[in-house]
């Protein structure tokens, strides 16, 4: 079985951006994907920042043993992005020998991951330098058989990437429609349809404790909750809304979300509140309203305050919308509910394909064995 060093296959890049002609900058997550940088770049030169192009890598040696997780990521867009200077670029020497989907396939395992933080050094930061990254060992079959495994690969995501296009249609049919009855429906003040609710969660019974995102969905709370008593959280029950009145420092935002599950407990600072008569406003069709980025700009445009900016419920109360009738929206949220049910299908498209990249590869191990 031929195991060898990834650094006889691959070698840094270092093209920076002097000429300042690429402005998409982009970060890494421990996911192992590109996202919009979320640093604050005000005043910073540019210049500095180094570019990638599509085939190359991205490679934060930093903080591996913390993450427990090898920062690398593969750029696939056609157009080049900058990224930070205290990232590394690395691409395969040559593509005939070692395909860079090939290797990214092979640093998508766990157990390349749990490798990586083994062999971390014992600095504050727990990094795992270029060096020591070159000196990790993976199978390397003959190009044929890298181009057989990445081609099956590839295949799967397209698959899973088609699918999740036509999300993106189905929104843009919500978003449509609802523009539409913008335009033609007389705006009608929120506050008449809606009311808050502070039911308390003095007996204990609930437990499922939440918190909002500006995504408008319900997440795991990352408050420090040890020692903390949950009498005083305010119950969000099925088809009931909460958000955080604090717009200030969410990115021109705002939290807000619909339950749609099990009944659920948030901090007693957050805003609850439900449709008075579902038979004249349907929540999920407000919901519909609320996920569109002109009501973000509309909340974060109407906050006020000093240190800290607020949309609180008299302001809630004045928003404006087209209430059309019951059917009208009946049709909007049976294409919401076909939206919905195709996302949680996506998602475990996805969650079915990651696990596949450790089976390939076991696949390669054994076939090299064979040999």
């Amino acid at each position: 079985m031929s195991y060898k060093p990834i650094g006889k296959y691959i070698q840094l890049v270092d093209n920076r951006n002097k000429d300042l002609e690429v402005t998409n900058l982009l970060g890494i997550n421990i996911t192992k994907n590109f996202m919009p940088s979320v640093a604050n770049v005000s005043g910073t030169d540019l210049s500095k920042y180094k570019i990638i192009q599509k085939g190359q890598f991205a490679y934060s040696a930093m903080q591996v043993g913390r993450d427990e997780t090898i920062r690398l990521a593969l750029y696939t867009e056609n157009e080049p992005a900058i990224i930070s200077p205290a990232y590394l670029v690395i691409e395969s020497k040559d593509e005939n020998k070692l395909l860079s989907e090939y290797m990214m396939m092979w640093f998508q395992r766990p157990e390349s991951d749990r490798y990586g933080w083994f062999i971390s050094d014992s600095s504050v930061r727990a990094s795992l330098d270029y060096d020591r990254l070159c000196e990790i060992e993976i199978p390397i079959p003959n190009i044929d058989e890298q181009r057989k495994y990445v081609a099956l690969y590839n295949g799967l995501l397209t698959n899973q990437k088609t699918y999740e296009n036509s999300l993106e249609d189905l929104q843009l049919i919500c978003d449509t429609y609802i523009e539409d009855l913008i335009k033609k429906e007389e705006p009608k003040l929120l506050g008449e349809y809606i009311q808050q609710s502070d039911e308390r969660n003095s007996d204990l019974k609930v437990s499922f404790l939440q918190g909002v995102s500006t995504s408008k969905v319900l997440i795991e709370s990352k408050a420090n909750i040890s020692g903390v008593s949950f009498h005083n959280y305010k119950i969000v029950r099925n088809g009931q809304f909460v958000y955080v009145a604090d717009t200030s420092r969410r990115g021109d935002k705002i939290a807000l979300a619909m339950n749609s599950s099990e009944d659920c407990i948030v901090s007693a600072i957050y805003t609850v509140f439900e449709v008075k008569n579902t038979k004249d406003l349907l929540p999920e069709y407000l919901y519909l309203f609320f996920q569109r980025t002109e009501f973000d700009r509309y909340a974060r445009f109407n906050s006020w305050g000093s240190a800290r900016e607020t949309f609180d419920w008299v302001d809630m109360c004045n928003v404006k919308l087209p209430i059309p009738s019951i059917k009208i929206q009946e049709a909007i949220v049976t294409i919401y509910h076909t939206l919905e049910t195709r996302k949680r299908i996506n998602e475990q498209l996805k969650n079915t394909i990651k696990p596949l990249c450790p089976v390939l590869m076991r696949g390669v191990v054994e076939s090299m064995e064979n040999n």
